[in-house]
């Protein structure tokens, strides 16, 4: 069962690529994800004393004309088979798989101060140039870096923080004195 997931992202990808809404199951697997992750939602969800017909209700009212039909199906089909703890991780996986197909990654981007808008912009257009991708940043200030970023992308890592430079710099004043 633990694998559950990724059978029904599997499946929910390829109806995507059949009838070409890529860009749209993306779209709406993010909004459902943000929609369903609600702690009144989540609670609702996965209460065993709600019934699947009044779940089902939940989804058609909250999500009918808002998301792709086969997506509400989805909905549907999880809670008819009371699998509904599946459903943010099958989503999510489904996002990684279109996010993979259509070349986009996230950056991560750690920095001792705020990025503005050109600055962001000028990172995401070096990146995306670098790897070929089109990249998403999720920039987090940590002003205990002291200076520089620290960015994590697409398997790859760059650390131009001041605080690990200060960190290399003691390791090798201690290894030579």
């Amino acid at each position: 069962m633990g694998r559950l997931n990724v059978i029904y992202a599997t499946a929910l990808f390829n109806i995507a690529l059949e009838q070409d809404v890529v860009d749209d199951f993306l779209s709406q697997s993010i909004f459902l994800c943000d929609s369903l992750s609600d702690k009144e939602f989540r609670r609702i969800l996965i209460h065993p004393q709600i019934a699947a017909d009044e779940k089902r209700e939940i989804f058609n009212k909250a999500f009918s004309g808002k998301i792709h039909k086969d997506l509400l199906a989805f909905l549907y089909l999880v809670v008819d088979k009371n699998r509904e703890i599946f459903l943010i991780s099958a989503l999510k996986t489904l996002i990684s798989f279109i996010k993979r197909h259509k070349k986009i990654v996230v950056a991560r981007v750690q920095s001792a101060v705020p990025y503005d808008e050109k600055q962001a912009k000028s990172l995401k257009a070096t990146l995306s140039s670098k790897l070929d991708k089109h990249v998403e940043l999720d920039i987090k200030v940590d002003k205990s870096l002291i200076g520089g970023p620290y960015i994590f992308v697409d398997g790859y890592y760059i650390d131009w923080t001041v605080k690990t430079r200060l960190h290399d710099l003691t390791v090798n004043m201690k290894e030579r004195y």
